[in-house]
């Protein structure tokens, strides 16, 4: 049978990489063809994306793909993070660098806008978990900043369609990533105009939204001249990086949960439809778009940015490798401390160490002072706070969790996969740890008609994949740590 060749380029606020995927007889083979770090610039004080970096590396893999694997692919697709987005002029130019979540001009933002709209009205009509830094937020503050952008602005586009627009001219903003913002109506691709003008955001900016699998266009000449990459199309994948992980979960049933680790833990399950009540709203769940217009209600957790900003810290002192502090981690006593890994003290702190002790310390616990006993406290928090959310899906939705699958980087992590299954005594399967590449990847496939469906891309996941289970161990210890960390949080 004939082999299809996609690209997909998958960014993470730490790095991202171009992924060749080559699928033949229902098998998806992965080929890593350019990997490259991103990281948040700081100007005057604020934090923002070099957007025009991230597109050179992005065209950098398209011509490593097609001069140094001597591949041309069918198409390519771009997922990124959520909530971010930046601002186009009628002329075409972008009106400066895209702020970073993690800029600090959000931190009231929410309480500011709650004097407009109340906090209860504002989710029963989103259906979207509070974050500071969500795209209603920012965009809040800078009306309250009397920023010029705005009044110069067009359009709005959020990362991954800035990319495309980049490539292709084409200006769409896709459905899962647009369902991040706090801007949507639950489970719809429309723009939630009450929220729009309670904000006092300008609505001209608020342009067509595409579902997943969209082909938005053919790339522009000069991007052929610069890669040689011919007339290829463009795909609007399922653009949130969780929303094309999720894609790619090789589930069975309906009894299960999806835990996306990397950066963040993004933990929850696949609903035929929003799950907007008071009760969701006081847990704070909220409602993205998945593919084929199904709904990711989940909960956003900080995951392993908690365990990434400390060993930035501690390469400044001695550079240790992942495996070496997971060594560290267990052999440290279990249980000492905890902390709730979703504190804002832990968004962007300078030094996410020394946050983590003060959060021990003013919570009146043992203060964890080794390099050990810091990520073991990290690495029981995020199991514990694993174990008291997938309660609350069960409460609120009144489905039973019988399997966690965990997709992205944290699936290789051997530890952190069996204590989440002995935390939560439910068997964990692990795996694949490149799940946002091959869900961008099949998307793209599902729209130049190479697959039909969601159900046959996760049939391909099964099979071209291995995955890994574990099951609980009895430790009758868990129970009573869950107890204390309930209490802390």
């Amino acid at each position: 049978m004939k082999k299809h060749h996609f690209l997909a380029f998958d960014l993470g606020a730490s790095s991202g990489r171009a992924m060749l995927g080559t699928l033949e007889n229902k098998r998806l083979k992965l080929t890593e063809v350019h990997r490259f770090e991103n990281r948040m610039t700081r100007i005057h004080g604020s934090y923002y994306w070099n957007i025009y970096s991230l597109f050179e590396e992005l065209k950098t893999g398209l011509k490593k793909c097609i001069s140094g694997l001597n591949i041309r692919p069918q198409s390519i697709g771009i997922d990124t993070w959520g909530v971010d987005y930046a601002l186009v002029m009628p002329d075409g130019r972008l009106t400066g660098l895209p702020y970073a979540y993690r800029d600090h001009r959000t931190d009231n933002a929410m309480e500011d806008f709650f004097r407009i709209m109340p906090k209860k009205d504002t989710y029963l009509i989103s259906g979207i978990q509070f974050m500071q830094f969500n795209t209603l937020f920012q965009l809040f503050s800078s009306v309250l900043q009397k920023d010029p952008a705005l009044r110069v602005a067009e359009d709005l586009l959020f990362t991954p369609d800035v990319l495309n627009y980049l490539y292709t001219g084409v200006k769409k903003n896709e459905y899962t990533i647009a369902s991040t913002s706090q801007l949507l109506k639950p489970g719809k691709p429309e723009w939630e105009y009450k929220l729009i003008e309670a904000a006092g955001i300008p609505g001209k900016l608020m342009g067509d939204i595409v579902l997943p699998g969209t082909v938005l266009g053919t790339v522009l000449p000069e991007i052929d001249e610069q890669t040689g990459c011919g007339n290829i199309p463009c795909i609007a994948v399922a653009s949130h990086d969780t929303a094309s992980a999720v894609v790619s979960v090789p589930s069975e049933g309906e009894n299960w949960a999806y835990l996306s680790s990397g950066t963040w833990s993004l933990l929850g399950i696949e609903t035929a439809a929003p799950v907007v009540s008071e009760k969701s709203l006081e847990m704070n769940f909220t409602n993205e778009g998945g593919a084929e217009l199904t709904t990711r209600f989940l909960k956003n957790i900080m995951g392993m940015w908690l365990i990434q900003e400390c060993k930035r810290i501690w390469d400044h002192e001695e550079k240790l490798s992942w495996q070496q502090i997971v060594d560290l981690s267990n052999a440290a006593k279990p249980f000492k401390c905890f902390i709730n890994p979703d504190s804002p003290s832990f968004l962007n702190p300078e030094n996410m160490s020394v946050a983590i002790q003060e959060f021990c310390r003013n919570s009146h616990q043992p203060v964890p002072e080794s390099k050990g006993e810091i990520a073991r406290c990290i690495y029981d928090s995020l199991v514990l706070k694993y174990k008291y959310t997938l309660k609350q899906i069960e409460d609120v939705t009144g489905r039973k969790i019988e399997k966690i699958h965990i997709i992205g980087g944290g699936a290789n992590n051997v530890m952190l996969n069996q204590l989440t299954a002995d935390a939560t005594n439910i068997p964990v399967v692990s795996g694949p740890t490149e799940a946002t590449a091959i869900g961008n990847l099949l998307m793209q496939a599902k729209a130049l008609g190479v697959v039909d469906s969601l159900t046959e891309i996760r049939q391909i996941v099964r099979d071209s994949f291995e995955v890994k289970t574990y099951q609980p161990a009895a430790n009758p210890g868990w129970e009573d740590a869950f107890e204390k960390f309930k209490n802390i949080i």
